[in-house]
């Protein structure tokens, strides 16, 4: 008997809510958030009075083997006393990314409007016309939250923020799905 791809925690519905969560969809679980960042941008500037750069055109930031996409990204950061525990003394934050924002890992991919990764509570909120795929199964919704220390996802169909400038919630606020079950014999 093949061995189902997603198991469900149907105990997790909440108001239009559903968790993705599995044995096999847990490759985010565990991501080293302290690994270094590298990023490659058309552009860069660097905001030293605020403690942040902003990256833009064609943005891919990764860490761990985990990849983040988008059109533009700001970097929150701060300058550690005493050199601290990072490069050259500097600590990222967060991450806050827009336009066609994609997190990828493995055979995993989330998609939406916009993206904050907090690698302090090692989490990555994605708004707006949200999916989260593995291999053929699919999740869609207007907020997908991303916990990378245990690896759920939980997707729901509201989109914190609805109506701002970039950020809508596309399914009605719904979550719909698709997923692959295993081969049985009759």
């Amino acid at each position: 008997m093949k061995k189902p791809l997603i198991l469900l925690s149907l105990g997790a519905l909440g108001v239009a809510g559903l968790t993705y969560a599995g044995a096999d969809a847990q490759v985010l679980k565990n991501h080293d958030s302290n690994a270094p960042v590298n990023f490659t941008a058309d552009r860069i500037e660097v905001q030293d009075r605020a403690d942040r750069v902003i990256v833009s055109g064609n943005v891919e930031v990764m860490q761990a083997g985990m990849t983040l996409n988008a059109a533009r990204m700001t970097v929150a950061y701060r300058n550690q006393p005493n050199g601290g525990t990072g490069a050259n003394g500097v600590e990222i934050d967060r991450i806050d990314a827009s336009g066609n924002v994609v997190v990828r890992k493995a055979d995993q991919t989330a998609k939406g409007n916009v993206a904050i990764y907090d690698l302090n509570s090692k989490l990555i909120t994605m708004l707006g016309n949200v999916s989260l795929t593995q291999g053929a199964n699919r999740l869609t919704g207007g907020r997908l939250v991303i916990d990378l220390t245990t690896g759920r996802s939980t997707v729901d169909g509201r989109a914190a923020g609805s109506g701002a400038a970039g950020v809508s919630g596309g399914s009605g606020g719904r979550v719909s799905g698709t997923f692959t079950v295993p081969q049985r014999k009759n």
